[in-house]
């Protein structure tokens, strides 16, 4: 959950992207993380949404597509095949991605909140997909976004449903089926998350729902734990047997 700002439509910048210090790399993730998220764009609609020269845009989505990294169709770039394959082995299949994003648009249109959905990656977790709150004060993750598990919702939810622990508060979060948290990662921001589990009863990702605590109070579950954890089981019920 990062920091509560307005965005204009298409402009998502590289919110969310980890400065490696190697700027070529980083500017390409900003790319592509771009893409990730609003689907086929323009040269210019990349150049307005990263804030890239022109020049280094064309030239990094260029290359980016002669590894099959970017696609281009009719003059709109999207994410390549061989992101696809990778994904696929990384075990994010694009059956979770696909089955989660409409689910994801009922929650936020529901609940009038932004909505993620998150996967565990070693002792951190990523944010895999999303929809966001139209206008106003809104929780904004960038598809991509690498964040700990230790702290907020989502990574309680992973962390919680992994594996037996000891720990007391995890227990309690498998007990009643979801989490919330409160200005844990992010002042101000407030989420509540549930567990995905495919049909093999395994976790595979965390749906959640997130927004400003002047909006959602320091109790969000009261309200969002019901329909979180609906779309939770609505995500399960698209992936089939």
């Amino acid at each position: 959950m990062d920091s509560l700002d307005e965005i204009p439509a298409r402009s998502k910048d590289t919110e969310g992207i980890t400065a490696s210090g190697v700027g070529v790399l980083d500017k390409a993730v900003g790319i592509l993380a771009f893409l990730s998220e609003d689907g086929p764009a323009s040269l210019a609609e990349v150049v307005g949404g990263t804030r890239l020269p022109r020049p280094t845009a064309h030239r990094l989505l260029s290359a980016l597509e002669m590894h099959h990294l970017v696609a281009r169709h009719d003059g709109r770039y999207a994410l390549g095949s061989r992101l696809l394959g990778w994904g696929n082995r990384a075990g994010v299949s694009p059956d979770l991605i696909e089955a989660a994003r409409p689910v994801l648009a009922k929650l936020r249109d529901e609940t009038d909140e932004s909505t993620q959905l998150y996967v565990r990656e070693g002792r951190q977790r990523v944010c895999v997909a999303i929809a966001e709150r139209g206008t106003g004060l809104k929780a904004t993750v960038a598809v991509g976004a690498v964040m700990p598990l230790d702290l907020g919702s989502a990574g309680t939810v992973l962390l919680a449903f992994s594996g037996p622990d000891a720990d007391a508060r995890l227990a309690l979060v498998r007990e009643r089926g979801w989490a919330e948290s409160v200005a844990e990662r992010e002042a101000g921001v407030a989420s509540v998350s549930a567990p995905v589990f495919g049909p093999d009863g395994r976790l595979r990702a965390a749906v959640s729902a997130s927004g400003p605590i002047s909006r959602l109070g320091n109790h969000p579950g009261e309200w969002l734990a019901g329909p979180v954890v609906a779309a939770a089981r609505e995500i399960e019920a698209s992936l089939g047997p």
